[in-house]
């Protein structure tokens, strides 16, 4: 049953639950399951709080079976995400301007950068040290990709900058859904319509919180960081690949350079462009490295995150100011 409601949210609601005997944090994705009251009966998704997951300090509302059954959902929707689970919705695709008749071609080469991260902390100081190396001159937008959360709306840190106006503008591709600017079928339409459309002048791609993981080479989030630079390379763009650095990570095979990172260098099909601090020594020779100063005392006093997975890590900050200097310098 639901205890109480924090301040509204476009797209989430916080919660506090009763489960049992139990008081407990929850959230609800408004678009799916409705805006919930105090008294309401609600089924809610444990999982992740009794596993102590990392990102899952809270449950998920499922359904809210007072008021959440009756939503008029999208009028003239028909694309489905989430679909053939419980959760399907239809939505108006980016993609649906090309269905009148014959399909368009694509405007191609894109001609315009796209930097690609492996995890969400590296986000806001990405697009910090973009708008200082710009000046606030270069619109910057983000693609929310699958890897990590799916809904659009979960993100503080992506409100945050949109309020800044360190992003213009959000989409999400693929599963991910609920962007701010519009929802995507696959990243290569989310980066060619807001390129060519939007009017980004580059564009960042990569998952939203809470990374999925497994340990081994192959099983995690971090991956489709492949499939996002293959799509960027394609589309003509200029790719550039955000390298996940740790200086504190508990875990040798993500300090320095983490494996996450190593394992997309080696099985991409061609050369990108990545971006390291400085002091920081290039990993291979396929890749074009670009060494760039960072002012982490700078990005410090913005307000925005300073911790990743709830510790210190300059290293990991460090690298993503650099990526954000240097896809100024490629816009």
């Amino acid at each position: 049953m639901v205890l109480a409601v924090g301040p509204a949210e476009p797209m989430e609601q916080r919660l506090a639950i009763q489960v049992g005997d139990e008081r407990r944090s929850a959230i609800a994705d408004v678009g799916l399951v409705g805006a919930a009251e105090p008294g309401d009966e609600v089924i809610v998704n444990v999982e992740a709080v009794e596993l102590g997951l990392g990102s899952g300090g809270f449950d998920i509302v499922h359904a809210n079976l007072t008021r959440g059954l009756d939503g008029a959902g999208t009028p003239r929707a028909h694309v489905m995400k989430l679909n053939y689970t419980s959760l399907q919705h239809a939505v108006l695709p980016v993609e649906e301007g090309d269905c009148d008749g014959a399909p368009s071609a694509p405007q191609l080469p894109l001609g315009r950068p796209a930097a690609v991260i492996g995890l969400h902390g590296q986000l806001a100081p990405l697009a910090w040290a973009f708008r200082q190396a710009t000046g606030g001159r270069c619109r910057l937008g983000y693609v929310q990709t699958p890897g990590g959360a799916l809904p659009g709306g979960h993100s503080c840190v992506v409100r945050d900058l949109r309020d800044d106006a360190m992003l213009a503008g959000h989409l999400t591709a693929g599963p991910a859904y609920g962007g701010a600017d519009g929802e995507a079928i696959t990243t290569a339409a989310a980066l060619h319509h807001a390129l060519t459309e939007l009017g980004w002048d580059a564009a960042v791609c990569g998952p939203g919180p809470g990374i999925l993981g497994s340990g081994s080479s192959l099983g995690h989030g971090g991956l489709h960081a492949l499939d996002s630079l293959h799509t960027a390379l394609a589309l003509g763009c200029d790719a550039l690949l955000v390298p996940r650095m740790s200086s504190t990570d508990l875990r040798a095979r993500h300090r320095g350079l983490s494996h996450h990172t190593r394992t997309v260098l080696g099985l991409l099909l061609a050369a990108v462009v990545v971006a390291i601090p400085a002091g920081e020594e290039p990993a291979d020779e396929r890749h074009d490295w670009r060494t760039f100063a960072v002012d982490l005392d700078g990005y410090a006093a913005s307000g925005l995150p300073t911790r990743s997975m709830g510790r210190e890590d300059p290293l990991f900050f460090s690298a993503a100011l650099a990526a954000g200097s240097a896809l100024a310098q490629m816009t």
